[in-house]
């Protein structure tokens, strides 16, 4: 099932096209990845669909309806997101910035509800931060204040969920943290995650769908063993990259060995033979002739 998908979407920043004719669909109560190289496009994907920016032309569509066109009340009460970066004032308590996911379902400029207090605290306990409900925001580690971040997501009370890159700047063990909470988030209740990953292997670990991006274009959706595939490198990273199953999960794993030029040939793909194709590259090629 798909409530949220583009139809024929150009996106543009003044006069210079980003996007352009993009129809891609979100399955509904999956993990999505948007992967592709710096530049790609897939933030700008991200910011259009949650309806941070305004398309040149063609629609967003939430639940068959431009998302454009509907108020913005309306919207924060389906999707909520989470930024890059985000920022908070100095001395915010992490209860305070998970209460403002609640303002989208208040009147006016009125205090918290008992129900809305009941679904902060539900907010804290479930990403872990309850034990620092009175801690300002700017005290917390970086996996901390990410999982502050997105208890105010969850605060808000959406069936879909956007992030952008959630693991910036984060180490290792914090980018598992809320990689792990998200997994976690999508299988407990059911949220449709949106997010774009800059590391493929996490992708492919922790989303079962797919989207690579090159220039504003798909070229490749799927399950990560149809998009995770030597060809998808090729195109949408310049890469020659092995593709191996990971032991423990059974989910593809890429491991790049060399950069990859493109050949005249292979732009035009006479240079690719069908014995070269591998199963779940039938996406690309057929988006490559």
């Amino acid at each position: 099932m798909f409530r949220l998908s583009t139809t024929n979407l150009d996106i543009a920043y003044e006069d210079r096209l980003i996007v352009k004719d993009l129809n891609i669909e979100i399955p509904q109560g999956k993990i999505t990845a948007l992967v592709g190289a710096n530049g790609s496009g897939k933030s700008t994907i991200l910011k259009t669909m949650a309806r941070l920016m305004r398309p040149k032309s063609g629609s967003v569509l939430l639940d068959g309806k431009s998302i454009h066109k509907q108020s913005t009340r309306d919207v924060a009460k389906q999707l909520a997101i989470l930024p890059q970066t985000p920022t908070a004032p100095e001395g915010l308590t992490v209860t305070e910035l998970v209460s403002y996911g609640r303002f989208p379902h208040q009147k006016g400029f009125g205090s918290l509800k008992a129900e809305d207090k009941k679904i902060v605290e539900w907010a804290l306990d479930v990403t872990g931060m309850r034990e620092f409900h009175d801690r300002p925001i700017d005290q917390l580690s970086g996996g901390q204040r990410q999982r502050a971040w997105i208890a105010m997501a969850l605060a808000q009370e959406t069936d879909i969920l956007f992030l952008d890159e959630p693991t910036t700047y984060l180490d290792m063990a914090h980018q598992l943290e809320v990689l792990q909470l998200l997994h976690d988030l999508n299988k407990t209740e059911g949220r449709t995650i949106v997010m774009v990953v800059h590391d493929l292997n996490h992708a492919s670990r922790f989303a079962q769908h797919m989207i690579a991006i090159k220039n504003g274009e798909a070229l490749a959706a799927g399950t990560p063993l149809e998009v995770m595939c030597p060809l998808v490198m090729h195109e949408v990273f310049g890469i020659e990259a092995d593709i191996v199953t990971d032991p423990r999960t059974g989910v593809p794993l890429c491991l790049p060995y060399a950069l990859y030029a493109l050949s005249e040939e292979r732009k035009r793909g006479t240079g690719i033979t069908p014995a070269a194709i591998a199963p779940g590259e039938d996406t690309l090629r057929t988006a490559l002739q």
